[in-house]
């Protein structure tokens, strides 16, 4: 028996759908920030559905909104076969595990993991906006996302948030040994 010449779409059941590229963003400012970081990419590496591609350089930036201790913050690019509402929940279960509480809007946190782009989507339902609702408004979030991503990241952007006093504090290379999943 041949095969169709026009195959099934990716979307039926019983084929993997295709793999969407999408950003997170990563932050932590309690505990040991760096350690938690390279803690989540490993997970991210490592959780079904996920195949992670890169991370930017790794920053020290103030809290925006809030007190408490300076946070490091990066952005991890990845590939997933996960639906968005499946990608935030699998990134809240990583925060969760990290020992991630929402006493209050802007608290500290041991980690935070924020879908920032999946493909070219928008999405706004009561539980998820993408692109990420404040992530204009962030030289944190625009900076390590236009190293990897320079086309999701205008100059006007980055000229807007240029005020925002921020530390490069290591490069891209944070991130080694933490482990990429082979397949998604």
């Amino acid at each position: 028996m041949s095969t169709p010449a026009n195959p099934p779409p990716a979307s039926r059941a019983g084929t993997p759908a295709p793999a969407v590229h999408a950003w997170v963003g990563l932050g932590a400012n309690l505990g040991e920030p760096a350690a938690a970081l390279r803690q989540a990419v490993q997970a991210l590496a490592h959780t079904k559905g996920i195949r992670l591609l890169r991370t930017s350089s790794l920053y020290r930036s103030a809290p925006v909104d809030a007190h408490g201790p300076d946070y490091l913050n990066a952005v991890a690019e990845i590939a997933t076969t996960l639906s968005p509402h499946d990608l935030l929940a699998a990134l809240q279960a990583l925060e969760h595990a990290a020992g991630r509480e929402r006493p209050y809007r802007n608290a500290p946190r041991t980690l935070d993991l924020d879908l920032l782009l999946y493909g070219t989507q928008n999405i706004a339902t009561p539980d998820l906006t993408v692109p990420h609702p404040r992530m204009f408004e962030r030289a944190f979030v625009l900076q390590p996302l236009a190293e990897l991503a320079p086309q999701h990241v205008s100059a006007q952007a980055l000229q807007a948030v240029q005020g925002q006093v921020m530390e490069r504090c290591q490069g891209a290379g944070w991130a080694e040994g933490c482990g990429v999943s082979a397949e998604i």
